[in-house]
């Protein structure tokens, strides 16, 4: 026998408008569950953080100094999460790091060459690394693990045969300024950076523009969209978000070259997972390898391409360091690759392949980001960093498995 429960007498019932708006948003929210969460663990992360530290984390030199320190990580993180996408793994990229660091070196401190000929022979090096070890993976299939942990250590070797065991510096000014160079002032004197005011209103143009488009192309295809009133909340914080990160760094010496770099990485690689053919092939491989190739996809071809790509990703990064640290050392990109893959993890990725962003990717590597520069400023000792780092690294994974064993939103 089934039975009802009705509400006692005089209990208020939710407007179907408003139970409706709730519904979407629970939907919503399940389905975005993991990068969400991200997002307020960063943001909790700041709070307590600019707390902890007197307001010294939220200080514009600091903001660039954490935007410029983990720059590198960063672009490393967006071409790891696409190898996960794909169902592989690199862990390449932090030996790759220092060979590209040592070979720029070697072309512009040994040999005089100019450093825009260096830093595009460091991406084509980087790009054959990748087609290399892609060639290994796609075509003979061994194993990615295999493949790169043999890259990992012939690349470490190599740029101790290059750099004979010591440091090459110094690089020129225009090579340094890759990862310490600001875009330059223009305009009249004003309080602020003039340029990076121009580049956040056009940052906030830019999002305001694409939440619309693609609120109109879900409409267009009867999916569920979020209330206009939630939908107007959450443009509005984004646009505070960008608002307040634009005048940190006006009020400073403006935005880093490097965080144009990145933010062109970005868009780039966000639009072609999200839109391209290739971006769309990638997550079928990694999501069921033999489904996509009954669907036609060129398997191999997809795995070469991601591996090109994180080649390159990876010689820019190494680049990125070298001209941070102003020298090609033997001990550089140490353990890059494993602070990539957690930022790759914690930003949403998933281990079995097929699931990620690269907005994830950089969301996980700035949480990396944050927690380093805040244990630093209040003095936590590298042991316990490390210590915590993993705890935050396990805590997301956990997180990840327990989302995806519940069950779906409304059943």
């Amino acid at each position: 026998m089934t039975t009802t429960t009705t509400p006692p007498p005089g209990t208020p019932e939710a407007p179907p408008a408003v139970t409706s708006a709730m519904t979407l948003l629970v939907r919503g929210v399940r389905a975005n569950m993991r990068q969400y969460g991200m997002l307020i663990a960063l943001a909790f992360l700041v709070v307590l953080f600019q707390i902890w530290t007197d307001g010294t984390l939220l200080l514009p030199n600091n903001v660039s100094n954490l935007i410029q320190q983990n720059s590198y990580i960063l672009v490393l993180a967006m071409g790891m999460v696409i190898v996960i996408i794909a169902g592989h793994i690199d862990l390449s990229v932090g030996s790759l790091v220092a060979f590209v660091g040592a070979m720029a070196a070697v072309m512009t401190v040994r040999y005089d060459v100019p450093w825009v000929p260096a830093l595009l022979l460091s991406l084509l090096i980087g790009a054959v690394a990748g087609a290399w070890q892609g060639f290994f993976v796609a075509y003979l299939g061994i194993p990615s693990f295999i493949v790169t942990l043999a890259g990992m250590l012939l690349f470490r070797g190599a740029t101790q045969i290059v750099l004979e065991g010591q440091s090459l510096a110094p690089f020129p000014d225009g090579f340094q300024n890759l990862a310490k160079g600001f875009i330059p002032e223009m305009g009249p004197y004003t309080q602020y950076h003039n340029p990076t005011l121009v580049l956040g209103l056009c940052a906030v143009a830019f999002l305001l523009l694409r939440e619309r488009r693609d609120r109109k192309r879900q409409l267009a295809h009867g999916l569920d969209v979020l209330p206009t009133g939630l939908w107007a909340a959450k443009c509005g914080a984004l646009t505070a978000a960008v608002v307040a990160c634009t005048l940190t760094l006006a009020s400073f010496h403006g935005v880093p070259v490097v965080m144009l770099i990145m933010c062109g990485l970005l868009i780039v690689l966000g639009y072609v997972m999200r839109n391209a053919v290739v971006g769309r092939h990638v997550y079928a491989l990694g999501g069921n390898k033999a489904a996509a190739q009954l669907s036609g996809v060129k398997d191999k071809r997809v795995t070469l391409t991601v591996f090109v790509a994180m080649g390159v990703l990876a010689a820019l990064a190494g680049c990125v360091y070298a001209a941070r640290l102003n020298a090609g050392t033997p001990q550089a990109g140490l353990n890059f690759e494993l602070e990539a893959i957690a930022a790759a993890f914690i930003g949403g990725a998933s281990m079995s392949g097929g699931v990620g962003t690269v907005m994830g990717a950089v969301i996980g590597g700035l949480v990396l980001g944050v927690l380093n520069n805040g244990m630093s400023l209040v003095g936590i000792g590298t042991d316990y960093q490390q210590v915590i780092k993993g705890l935050v690294l396990l805590a997301a994974v956990g997180f990840d498995v327990w989302n995806k064993r519940r069950p779906p939103a409304g059943g």
